[in-house]
């Protein structure tokens, strides 16, 4: 399934949408963009790569009826964000999301999602 996901564009993020860590409760960082497949934050701290992650996203009505979706994902690559040294952009593979959670979040990349963004998904 994830296969064919990777296959869509990503598209940028236009709406300030915080992703955290469901264990800890930390915020691990902001959306900037997403594909069907995975997506990449912006955070405040590196984020260890080849590790899976159980996130939690919180919702707006306008997306769900569900107040937020809980699934995991792997942290695939960590890098210093090119304008701001202070910053880290981080792109997550989703690993694992119910089929309900996971239609959620393709009408979050069909809301959300600014198109124009033409590089091909690398959240392998």
């Amino acid at each position: 399934m994830l296969a064919e996901r990777r296959q869509l564009s990503r598209r940028s993020f236009s709406y300030y949408m915080r992703v955290l860590d469901e264990t800890s409760g930390k915020l691990v960082g902001h959306f900037s963009d997403i594909s069907t497949g995975g997506f990449k934050v912006d955070s405040g701290k590196p984020i260890p790569i080849n590790v899976d992650y159980r996130l939690r996203i919180e919702q707006t009505g306008e997306i769900s009826h569900k107040s937020y979706i809980i699934f995991s994902a792997r942290a695939c690559w960590c890098n210093v964000d090119a304008f701001d040294p202070n910053l880290y952009n981080v792109g997550f593979q989703i690993i694992d999301m119910t089929p309900a959670d996971y239609d959620i979040f393709v009408k979050m990349f069909s809301t959300y999602g600014v198109q124009g963004y033409s590089r091909q998904d690398h959240y392998r």
